[in-house]
């Protein structure tokens, strides 16, 4: 019989599966995807914004106590305090108008008529009574009382603690403040003075913890400009005693007058409501502790009063206080 050779299997019986081309092969080893870093610089840059505000302010702030020692006996401290209020009122609505912010409401604009009343209406007034009995390098140091309060009242009720930093740069500015107070610029001081000095850094001192839990809510260019407004009405007693006053009084002091209403109120009470907003009460205020030495400076400069030794001595220990308690608004790097 012929043998007979098997033939090969055919291979087209079984079909190769061909891919979906509607399905598309996850590979299996695929990494997890990273989400995206944010950009490198953008806290940086947030926190020299801060730092760039707090400086302006710390040095409008510092030249009130020059431009009221300055006004002298030409304006009495009602009126002064009047037409500083009038005019930032001013400035304030007139930025206000451009932006259209939010005005305050309920009981966040209660908050923002109480820190009114105290600070830009009861600090405003006693700080210029304060000023016809103790000279602007004392009454500064006085003042700068209030950032103690203010650092110990928000450790303990606004719950922000007591950073290590914050503790010892408050303790080194506060040395600071002393040397100033026992060896500055204070040239005649009396016991009403101080009183007055201390009543106004109380004054201050509410006036930030109130502010600071305003702004949990409110905006802050509303909130400066409605608290400013809020002082000018209670303090429109000594309206017609401003207005004899003002028509009297030569060009000079009237114009210190409107300094005192653009800069030290509008520009700075709107900058430091920035700065609070995105900081520590605590913090924010132990920065103000550079003012008395910023004081000094101008004093020397604007004045002549001269600083003694243990003044620049003060206000080198103010600065570095400074710098110490600014450590403490750092945010943690990852």
């Amino acid at each position: 019989m012929p043998r007979t050779t098997p033939e090969p299997a055919d291979t087209m019986s079984t079909p190769t599966p061909t891919p979906n081309p509607t399905r598309t092969p996850t590979p299996a080893a695929t990494p997890p995807a990273v989400p995206a870093a944010p950009p490198a610089g953008a806290s940086d840059a947030a926190r020299w914004k801060v730092l760039v505000a707090m400086l302006v302010v710390l040095v409008l702030w510092a030249s009130a106590f020059i431009a009221i020692r300055f006004v002298g006996d030409a304006i009495s401290p009602g009126p002064l305090a009047l037409g500083r209020q009038l005019v930032g009122t001013v400035a304030l609505v007139a930025v206000a108008l451009i932006r259209r912010p939010p005005l305050p409401r309920g009981r966040t604009l209660v908050l923002v008529a109480v820190y009114g009343v105290l600070w830009f209406a009861g600090y405003t007034l006693v700080l210029n009574l304060a000023e016809r009995h103790l000279d602007a390098g004392t009454a500064a140091m006085l003042v700068n009382i209030a950032p103690l309060l203010v650092a110990v009242a928000a450790g303990v009720f606004l719950k922000e603690g007591f950073p290590r930093s914050l503790v010892v740069g408050l303790l080194v500015a506060f040395a600071g403040v002393v040397i100033i107070a026992t060896g500055g610029v204070g040239a005649h001081v009396d016991m009403l003075g101080i009183a007055l000095g201390v009543l106004a850094a109380v004054l201050y001192a509410l006036g930030v913890l109130v502010q600071k839990v305003a702004l949990r809510e409110a905006d802050a260019l509303s909130a400066t400009w409605v608290g400013c407004a809020i002082g000018a009405a209670v303090l429109l007693p000594f309206l017609p005693q401003t207005v004899v006053e003002v028509g009297a009084a030569p060009a000079p002091a009237v114009w210190a007058m409107v300094y005192l209403g653009i800069f030290p109120s509008a520009v700075a009470f709107l900058l430091w409501a920035y700065v609070l907003k995105r900081s520590p009460a605590g913090v924010t205020a132990s920065a103000t502790l550079a003012v008395p030495a910023i004081v000094v400076l101008l004093s020397w400069a604007l004045l002549g009063e001269l600083p003694t030794v243990l003044g620049m001595v003060g206000g080198a220990l103010c600065l570095i206080g400074v710098a110490l308690s600014r450590r403490a608004s750092r945010p943690r790097r990852s």
